[in-house]
């Protein structure tokens, strides 16, 4: 006897209205499935040329332990991150402890006391406020470097404000900050095209400039990186897009040379830069997560249509809207309660493979100023591109998802999500 098949379900007979939504997102997702599965094509090429031309081999995929000297794979790495980054040079690291570890060490490493930081897409992300010392004291942060930061909003389209941009600038400017991402905050995330436009706009007057960007959940979205517009450095997580779910940690700092020199100076100490570091068990998985990584962000993707779609037939705000163009991996949804959305990261976590059965509940966070509830059972702990959803409990109430493994993951989070809500009679009412 054959067990399993047509009767094996994750829920019950869906109430009708969360079905129709559910067949609402899936012809929306339908409908995108060239453009996306273009964009999907080209970054596995892309991957896949950059692994060919700096001639991976086994031979490679071995770590090293103590101080990790003349260690060809993680230096045949760097190389292959920067081909597939379009910089002139990368370091890839398993030191990292986070995507703010590997932005912070970028900032602290160019510049220094007396300088200027201009943000230019806002206020950065939650978890950046305390080293650039908008928030908190005492704890080293550049301000107390002696390194003075200014941001400039977006305007209400979510695009740069150049007029306002212009009159920022000072004879001390020494870098542009973008965050390519919404972070946690209700607006546009930046694409690839808006980011040419700024590294001209500040080229033409203003070379010296280092054009700086945040590239957390960007990567691999679109076809180019900000490397391929001559944005002069970035950073990220190996644990979001480009680690593809496998790998457990590190992540990755990616420029212009003399920057990403800098930048590993300040990783390991003057002199020693990025000549050492020991790779130990995870030099394999770094190279194949980031083989795989153009697949699981693809899927992400997908995943995030229907999110956008699915909420929106839900009579939920949705950001971005279903039929955008995509430049990172975040979806967000307005629940407009803290209820609602205590429960739909509860609901959530009863689709994760890992912890289905732990209930999420708020809590403080290091690094965050709000109470955070975060959803998502994953293999790698805190790894947001296998699938979770998470946001700070504050107005209003906007709850952030990021990554998913496979389309058919996010699925089932979302319509468990949604089952959640009707349950304790949060769905609109319904």
């Amino acid at each position: 006897m054959i067990r399993g098949g047509p009767k094996l379900k994750l829920w019950e007979d869906l109430p009708a209205f969360i079905s129709k939504a559910v067949e609402k997102a899936e012809a929306v997702v339908q409908t995108q499935l060239s453009s996306l599965n273009e964009i999907a094509e080209y970054n596995h090429a892309k991957v896949l040329k950059a692994f060919q031309t700096e001639k991976v081999t086994d031979y490679h995929l071995a770590g090293t332990t103590g101080y990790g000297l003349g260690d060809p794979g993680r230096d045949v790495l760097d190389r292959v991150v920067a081909n597939v980054l379009g910089t002139e040079a990368g370091l890839v690291r398993g030191q990292f402890v986070s995507g703010t570890h590997a932005i912070a060490t970028a900032l602290f490493g160019v510049l220094r006391p007396g300088d200027h930081l201009l943000s230019v897409t806002g206020n950065p992300y939650d978890t950046l406020e305390e080293v650039i010392g908008i928030r908190a004291t005492g704890q080293g942060s550049l301000k107390e470097f002696g390194i003075s930061y200014d941001a400039i909003p977006l305007n209400s389209e979510g695009e740069i404000q150049y007029n306002l941009l212009q009159g920022a600038l000072k004879p001390n400017t020494k870098m542009l900050i973008v965050q390519r991402s919404r972070g946690y905050a209700w607006r546009n995330s930046l694409s690839i095209k808006k980011i040419a436009e700024l590294v001209r706009f500040i080229r033409k007057d203003n070379p010296q400039i280092i054009v700086f960007v945040d590239n957390c959940y960007g990567e691999l979205v679109e076809k180019f990186e900000p490397g391929d517009v001559d944005v002069d450095l970035m950073a990220g997580s190996l644990i979001k897009n480009l680690g593809g779910t496998i790998a457990p940690t590190g992540g990755y700092i990616a420029g212009k040379q003399r920057w990403v020199d800098l930048a590993a100076q300040r990783l390991t100490a003057p002199g020693i830069g990025g000549e050492v570091g020991a790779t130990l068990e995870w030099q394999r998985l770094f190279f194949q997560g980031l083989f795989f990584s153009p697949l699981t962000v693809s899927e992400a993707v997908r995943g995030a249509v229907f999110s956008s779609a699915f909420w929106q037939a839900l009579g939920f705000e949705v950001s971005p809207l279903p039929e955008d163009p995509r430049t990172d991996l975040i979806q967000a949804v307005k629940l407009g309660s803290r209820e609602r959305m205590i429960a739909f990261c509860q609901g959530l976590q009863k689709g994760s493979p890992i912890d289905s059965f732990i209930t999420p509940v708020p809590a403080g966070m290091p690094g965050y100023e709000d109470e955070v509830i975060m959803a998502g059972g994953t293999f790698i702990q805190g790894a947001t591109s296998e699938f979770s959803a998470d946001g700070p409990l504050r107005e209003p109430y906007i709850v952030y998802q990021q990554g998913g493994m496979s389309y058919q993951y996010v699925k089932f989070g979302n319509v468990l999500a949604a089952l959640n809500l009707f349950e304790k009679d949060l769905l609109n009412g319904r």
